[in-house]
């Protein structure tokens, strides 16, 4: 129930369109509950009375009755539809809205396929909750209590009989309500398994044949959709069960009726024509009982979806603008990391008390044997992860006390592997910065080495780019990215191995680029190929974690230590490749 009403509460906004589409279900629901009532009158009034008068006015109100129930029926399933599409858009916003907010180890720790399947499968699942249910719920239950009523008013003592019933039938309802729930839950995560393994081989599709591994691929996705198979069946056979187990206890209450009801026909008691009206409602409280027991094993079955909705609503944001956070003045790009340490996982730490200083404009480098920490360094500096311990400041200002567009608005970063959205090459270089003008974005990309290659795509700076640019080359990718960063002209630049899956004369295109782009700012410049940064200002030196060297290349070559033994190695490995 508290799953439901926090659903419910995404109805507030719309609560005047709601009591609408109410107001014509309970109206459109009252066309089933008149019926009986017209058996009542035809077998006591008009048959045995033959009073043809009677007849013709009960033949105008059942056309006059069903006439309004189409309308009110019309009424109730627009307005319901309405309310639901718009709950529905609202949860939807909001999970994605929660996505952008959640920290980078949310999505460390969580499959693309799974995180896409909270958006669509899940939320979509809230859709029949919402809108179909809901309207049987709401016209059922009415249906119930009017019949109850009625049967009340016909025979009280048949009603007793009947009611007898109920305790069997909520105990049924709730005992397989819990099952079908928890089937919900297994159906919604194997959904989310399926989409994860479908993302997984269609993005990586050239991988994947490559290696020739279609069947693997066939064979993991018909694991996956074995899984939601018997997930599914398990649900349907509480489904199956449910119903059938309702009805039967439906009918020794109806059994009792008709056994208890002749009886008194028989002695006189009661009219034929109240003992077929009773008989009647009885069975409309059979039908309406039947449908809410189905429909609220669809509730439950969506409500494991909404547990799930909720839980990524519910998640706590790791990184996020602290109380009176406020925005990072624009900075010369001194940067300071003070005794910092760092890890992904508690007890397992990355970088280990790390402490320097950069000084505006200077060019730094970031080396060291995989797994140094260095492109941990890049990440705690735009604040994509917190560190453990010690404080991080940019121009003397701890950046955890700023607000997080503040700072990435002056952070920027070109990381190795370039992405490209599908969209065209203006929009890519646009999302640097949305108000840039067209000859800002053309002298963007003349700066970054990519206005010529651009002119010469089919529709120039409007060629429509395939999904993450897969339709041109790596060089020309990373271009677009490095145009994209100089539009929006950050003060502190982070260039993350940039250059390394690149060819010789791609690398030297982009490294002309890069050098353009540094000009001025603090930039933080990771490097595979050491020979990248020799003209760099200072050369940090990463081992496990630590800062193990500092110094130019000439002074690092010098020391004879961890850097030299790395450049050697580099200089002869090319110097043999040559």
């Amino acid at each position: 129930m508290n799953l439901y009403k926090r659903l419910l509460l995404y109805i507030k906004p719309y609560w005047h369109v709601l009591l609408a589409a109410i107001v014509c279900t309970v109206l459109a629901a009252g066309g089933n509950l008149y019926l009986p009532w017209i058996f009542r009158d035809m077998i006591d009034d008009v048959l045995n009375a033959k009073d043809a008068f009677r007849l013709n006015m009960i033949s105008i109100s059942i056309v006059v009755i069903f006439l309004l129930r189409g309308i009110f029926f019309y009424g109730q399933s627009y307005l319901m539809n309405w309310v639901g599409q718009h709950v529905i858009i609202d949860i939807r916003t909001e999970v994605f809205r929660k996505l952008q907010r959640l920290s980078m180890s949310f999505y460390d720790k969580n499959k693309t396929g799974t995180i896409m399947s909270y958006v669509t499968n899940d939320v979509n699942a809230l859709q029949g909750a919402m809108v179909d249910n809901t309207i049987d719920l709401v016209t059922e239950s009415f249906i119930l209590i009017g019949s109850i009523c009625a049967m009340v008013y016909l025979d009280w003592k048949l009603t007793v009989f009947t009611i007898l019933t109920f305790p069997a039938v909520l105990f049924f309802m709730n005992f397989f309500g819990k099952k079908i729930r928890s089937s919900g839950g297994l159906i919604q995560a194997s959904t989310a398994d399926i989409t994860s393994v479908l993302q997984e081989a269609v993005s990586s599709a050239r991988v994947v044949k490559s290696f020739v591994r279609e069947q693997y691929e066939i064979d993991r996705f018909e694991k996956e959709n074995e899984e939601n198979l018997r997930a599914n069946l398990k649900n349907a056979k509480y489904m199956a069960t449910l119903t059938p187990t309702i009805e039967f206890v439906a009918a020794l209450g109806v059994t009792l009726i008709i056994w208890y009801g002749g009886n008194n026909v028989i002695k006189g008691e009661t009219t034929a024509g109240s003992l077929v009206a009773f008989l009647a409602y009885a069975v409309n409280i059979s039908n309406p009982i039947k449908r809410i027991t189905r429909t609220i094993g669809n509730i439950q079955k969506a409500l494991a979806a909404a547990q799930r909705v909720f839980g990524i609503l519910d998640l706590k944001e790791e990184v996020k603008d602290l109380p009176g956070a406020k925005a990072l003045p624009s900075v010369t790009g001194t940067v300071s990391f003070e005794h910092v340490t760092f890890s992904y996982n508690k007890g397992d730490q990355i970088i280990h008390d790390l402490s320097f200083d950069v000084k505006p404009g200077q060019v730094v480098g970031l080396v060291g044997p995989s797994g140094a920490g260095k492109s941990t360094i890049a990440s705690l500096l735009p604040r994509f992860y917190n560190c453990d311990e010690g404080v991080i400041r940019i121009d003397g200002t701890d950046i955890k006390q700023v607000t997080l567009d503040s700072l990435r608005a002056q952070v920027g970063i070109v990381p190795q592997e370039t992405i490209l959205f599908n969209g065209t090459v203006y929009d890519n270089i646009l999302y640097g910065r949305l108000d840039a003008t067209k000859e800002e974005i053309e002298a963007a990309a003349k700066a970054a080495n990519a206005h010529d290659f651009i002119m010469e795509l089919p529709q120039g700076y409007e060629t429509m780019l395939g999904d993450r640019g897969v339709n041109i080359s790596g060089g020309q990718r990373q271009r677009i990215a490095i145009a994209r960063a100089i539009l929006k002209n950050p003060r502190i630049l982070i260039l993350d191995e940039a250059t390394s899956a690149l060819d010789t004369e791609s690398e030297r295109l982009v490294q002309e680029a890069l050098n353009r782009l540094m000009v001025g700012r603090t930039a933080l410049v990771i490097a595979h190929r050491l020979s990248t940064i020799k003209n760099a200002d200072r050369i940090l030196v990463m081992e496990k974690g630590s800062l193990a060297e500092d110094g130019t290349h000439e002074e690092l070559m010098k020391k004879n230590g961890l850097y030299a033994h790395l450049y050697q190695i580099q200089y002869y490995n090319n110097k043999e490749e040559s």
